[in-house]
C-alpha cells in the first residue's frame, strides 16, 4: 500500500493492503528516511496522537491519528526527512492550502488539508500533513467487487463527484492533478464499517501502551516469506474455485454494493501543478496517460479529463480501457497508441506529428511505423460484445465518453460541460 495523497505513490486506503504489496520494510528507516512512529506517539505539541498505520509510499507513511483539540480522527502523513522529500511536501501543502481556502464548506469533492507542521525525530525533520480521514480507494472498490462492473447508476454517482472536483480544480484554481487513477480517488467512508474508527466505536489510544513496539518497522525475512507464501496459497485456492465452476463460479460474481456510500474525493496532490507552472517530464500513470503526453506535445487540464474517462470505463466494466504492453518489435508507448486508435479511430495527422517524440512512433503520414494492422473495435461495440451492455446503455455511455477521449485536447469538454451531459442527468 502507498501513501495518502503521497508524492510518487498511491492514495492511501484504510485497513490492510490490496494484497500484493509488502510493508515498507526497514531500509527506509534511517537518516533522511521515514520516521518510526508508534501507536500512542504524540505530534504537534501533543495535539495529534498516532493510532495505527494506514499505509505507506515511497515518500511517506500515513497514520490514523486522533486530534485531541477537536476530538476527531484524522489522517497524518509523515514525510521522509531528506531535503527533496521535504520540498515535495511543501509544494503539496501549497496546493492543498489553496484547495481548502477556496472551499470553506468542504463540498468540492477534493481532499481537505486540516493542518501541517514539522516533527523532529531521530532520522531528521519531517514535514507532516494532517487531512480529513477518508475511506477506501476506487481501486479497492473495484477489487472488492471482484473486478466486475459496479453498475451504471453507481458509475454516474462517482462521475458527478469527480467532475465537481475537477471543475473546482481546473476552472476556479487552475490546478492540474496529472495523476488521476482509481487509487487516487477515495470514498468518504470505508467499505467495511469495522475499518471506520467512528462507525466501529473505536476508542482512541491516548497513551503509548507500556512496552509497545511498532511492528511495522521491523519484520524478519522469514515473516515476509510466510506472508508471501500465504498470499500465493490463497490465490491458488481462488483460481481453483473459479475453474471448478458451479457454486464456486457463482460465488465469484459481483458482490452486493447496496449500502456502500459512493461519495468520494480526489486525493494525492504530490504530482499536481499549477496550470501555468507545469512539471517537466512525463506525467500520469501509464494506463491513464493521455496521447499528447505520450508523444510529447504538451498538456493542459484536458489531460486530467482523459484519465477521468479511463476511470469511468474501468468502474463500468472492471477492466482497464487501455492496457498496453511491450510486444515484439514495438514499445509499450506504441502499443498504447495502437490500442487507442483501435478503439477511437485514427489519430489526426496534425496531432500525431506534433510532439517532440512523434518521430519515434509515427511516419510523416501520421501512421504508426511498426504497428500496421489495426483491428478497429469501436467503444460502443466493445461494451455490447465484450461486456454484454444493452445497445441503449452502451450507446449512452459511449456518447458520454467519446468526446472526452478526443485525440485533439482542445476539443475535449471541460468538467463543467460534462456535468451537463444528458447521460449524467
Amino acid at each position: 500500500m502507498a501513501s495518502l495523497f503521497g508524492t510518487g505513490g498511491y492514495g492511501y486506503s484504510s485497513g490492510s493492503s490490496d494484497g500484493e504489496d509488502e510493508d515498507e520494510g526497514t531500509e527506509g528507516y534511517r537518516k533522511g528516511g521515514y520516521h518510526a512512529a508508534r501507536p500512542g506517539d504524540r505530534f504537534a505539541g501533543g495535539r495529534f496522537v498516532a493510532q495505527r498505520k494506514l499505509g505507506w509510499g515511497n515518500f511517506s507513511t500515513v497514520w490514523l491519528a486522533y486530534d485531541t483539540l477537536h476530538s476527531r480522527f484524522v489522517a497524518l502523513k509523515i514525510q521522509k526527512s531528506a531535503r527533496d522529500y521535504s520540498h515535495a511536501a511543501l509544494h503539496e501543502i501549497e496546493l492543498l492550502s489553496a484547495v481548502a481556502q477556496g472551499d470553506p464548506t468542504n463540498s468540492k469533492c477534493v481532499l481537505r488539508l486540516l493542518d501541517h507542521f514539522k516533527h523532529v525525530g531521530p532520522n531528521g525533520h519531517h514535514v507532516c500533513l494532517v487531512t480529513e480521514f477518508l475511506g477506501d480507494s476506487l481501486l479497492r472498490l473495484i477489487r472488492y467487487n471482484r473486478n466486475k462492473g459496479i453498475g451504471l447508476s453507481r458509475v454516474k454517482e462517482i462521475c458527478r463527484s469527480l467532475l465537481v472536483g475537477f471543475d473546482y480544480l481546473h476552472r476556479e484554481l487552475g490546478i492540474i492533478h496529472t495523476d488521476l487513477k482509481p487509487e487516487n480517488v477515495l470514498l468518504v467512508s470505508t467499505i467495511n464499517p469495522a475499518k471506520d474508527p467512528v462507525r466501529s466505536g473505536f476508542a482512541p489510544i491516548l497513551d503509548r501502551p507500556v512496552g509497545s513496539h511498532y511492528r511495522g518497522t521491523v519484520i524478519s525475512f522469514s515473516e515476509k516469506m510466510l506472508k508471501m507464501r500465504a498470499r500465493r496459497a490463497v490465490a491458488k485456492i481462488s483460481q481453483r474455485r473459479v475453474s471448478l465452476g458451479g457454486f464456486a463460479a457463482e460465488f465469484e460474481k459481483e458482490r452486493n454494493l447496496d449500502g456502500i456510500s459512493l461519495k468520494c474525493k480526489i486525493v494525492d496532490f504530490g504530482n499536481a501543478c499549477w496550470a501555468n507552472q507545469q512539471l517537466a517530464g512525463e506525467i500520469q500513470t501509464r494506463q491513464y496517460r493521455a496521447p499528447e503526453v505520450i508523444i510529447g506535445s504538451g498538456y493542459s487540464c484536458s489531460a486530467d479529463m482523459w484519465s477521468f474517462a479511463c476511470i469511468a470505463f474501468e468502474l463500468a466494466t472492471g477492466d482497464l480501457l487501455f492496457a498496453p504492453k511491450n510486444c515484439q518489435g514495438c514499445s509499450e508507448d506504441e502499443d498504447h497508441l495502437a490500442l487507442m486508435m483501435e478503439t477511437l479511430g485514427k489519430m489526426p495527422r496534425k496531432i500525431a506529428i506534433s510532439g517532440t517524440r512523434s518521430k519515434d512512433y509515427f511516419d510523416r503520414h501520421g501512421d504508426l511505423k511498426r504497428i500496421r494492422r489495426l483491428k478497429f473495435w469501436p467503444l460502443d461495440c466493445v461494451l455490447v460484445e465484450r461486456y454484454n451492455f444493452t445497445e441503449a446503455d452502451a450507446q449512452g455511455f459511449a456518447d458520454f465518453l467519446r468526446p472526452i477521449l478526443d485525440f485533439i485536447p482542445e476539443n475535449r469538454p471541460s468538467a463543467a460541460q460534462c456535468l451537463k451531459h444528458p447521460w449524467l442527468n
